[in-house]
């Protein structure tokens, strides 16, 4: 298995510690995602700009929160999850929606429920949903141009969740906290 770094501001110089040093001012803390993944600083650069570019699409924060965590729990990747349970507590998210899709079980808000499950189709089906998920997904209110937002998500989530696959980061006791 190959090691790789576990990147901090007191073990990282130039830009790969400016990146750092900017994301421990947007959270707070450092989290174990970035420290790896720093390995790569156009890797994080990549990362900041696709989740600029999903905060500024039309799905809510909280409707954002839902589509990242069931990529996350599709991909079965543990820090992601832990990751988008906390942020979405924090955007607002349902909070039986965040613990259905935790847990496996179902999600009663309707809502939820046909984003989380077109979500999935798209992971599951490698981009390639049926016509019926399609129109379930349109059928409770979604667009078209939020069937492209959501593989959007799915892109970075799956950018993120095979890193952490990779490096095997633990969730961070600021992210635990905060389920």
């Amino acid at each position: 298995m190959t090691d790789f770094t576990f990147h901090t501001l007191e073990n990282t110089t130039g830009h790969t510690r400016e990146l750092l040093e900017g994301i421990r001012k947007g959270y707070g803390f450092i989290p174990n995602l970035f420290a790896y993944m720093a390995e790569a600083p156009t890797t994080v650069e990549a990362y900041l700009a696709l989740n600029d570019l999903v905060s500024r699409g039309s799905l809510s924060a909280a409707q954002q929160q839902v589509a990242l965590l069931a990529v996350s729990v599709e991909n079965e990747c543990e820090f992601c999850s832990v990751a988008h349970r906390a942020i979405g507590k924090m955007k607002g998210a349902n909070a039986q929606t965040l613990n259905a899709l935790a847990s496996h079980s179902e999600i009663a808000d309707a809502k939820d429920r046909a984003l989380a499950d077109f979500t999935q189709a798209v992971v599951r089906q490698r981009g390639r949903p049926s016509a019926a998920e399609i129109q379930a997904f349109l059928g409770t209110g979604f667009t078209r141009q939020q069937i492209l937002e959501v593989i959007l998500i799915v892109s970075i989530k799956t950018l993120s969740n095979y890193i952490n696959h990779l490096t095997k980061p633990e969730p961070n006791k600021e992210l635990l906290a905060a389920i």
